[in-house]
């Protein structure tokens, strides 16, 4: 197998809390014979944003990808330790990665729309999962494209190619296609760096709208961004090189950017180093 998890002792198991979206306890995370992550422990809060900064290479995107287990096709790698999604364990015997990735949507740096209409880009995940009648699937592509704030923009042109839209409308249209299957959490690394400067307005507009519907956890390196948009913030650091990035602090971002615990956290947001 390409991906291994070794469980932690049931003594790590996260509490039931409604407002948890997602529980990590005591994560490691390895490529191959390399430690990327150590012992994580962090609750992300149901219906809010999250973001994850700190400096490139500290394990911020391969966190993420933990949460929908994007880094399983990757061989070689090896997960210890919990998280769980509503309570429940993703890397338990008898998960679909498959579904989780549909529960949990995620979003790329650069926009990658399907080379198809707009219109299919957004029907293609419900009809993959079964829906056929186009009432339907009309009625799933306008909404998604509403949720998005893209639906005036493309609404007479649904027929034209994905890829024929701006940087900005591409990366609103992927986020249309990930909420057209109803995701519970919405991953979204660097989201915002391939476009302009109008269209990073637009998603952090359209996260503060999604966030009383869908969970969204951002990974940032603009302070500004992570300040504006989100309302918990996880500092993650390799302090060393070759050695395991760890969370040095998590908490409510008002907190974390005018009165950080660590003082690694605060030579890193006002611009010492990173």
């Amino acid at each position: 197998m390409n991906h291994t998890l070794v469980e932690h002792a049931s003594d790590s198991t996260p509490l039931a809390d409604s407002s948890v979206k997602i529980a990590v306890r005591g994560l490691d995370f390895y490529y191959g014979d390399f430690q990327a992550l150590a012992d994580i422990t962090c609750d992300i809060e149901d219906n809010a944003v999250t973001a994850f900064i700190g400096p490139s290479g500290c394990g911020k995107s391969t966190f993420l990808r933990c949460f929908n287990r994007m880094n399983d096709l990757i061989i070689g790698t090896k997960v210890e330790g919990l998280i769980t999604l509503d309570g429940q364990d993703i890397y338990a015997p008898g998960i679909d990665p498959v579904d989780l990735r549909r529960r949990v949507g995620m979003i790329f740096q650069q926009p990658n729309p399907f080379p198809m209409t707009i219109y299919d880009n957004v029907a293609y995940g419900p009809r993959l999962h079964g829906m056929r009648k186009k009432a339907d699937l009309d009625e799933v592509v306008e909404t998604s494209l509403k949720r998005a704030n893209l639906w005036k923009e493309v609404k007479d042109i649904l027929g034209r190619g994905g890829l024929t839209l701006s940087g900005g409308q591409q990366q609103r249209l992927c986020i249309a296609r990930v909420l057209a299957v109803q995701p519970d959490v919405l991953l979204m690394d660097e989201p915002c760096s391939a476009i302009d400067p109008t269209s990073v307005q637009k998603i952090e507009d359209l996260m503060a709208e999604l966030k009383s519907s869908v969970t969204i956890i951002i990974v940032t390196h603009n302070m500004q961004q992570a300040a504006r948009v989100s309302d918990e913030t996880a500092f993650f650091l390799q302090e060393e090189m070759g050695q395991p990035a760890i969370l040095v602090e998590f908490g409510r971002t008002a907190d974390i950017f005018t009165s950080p615990k660590d003082k690694r956290t605060e030579d890193y947001i006002t611009g010492r180093f990173g």
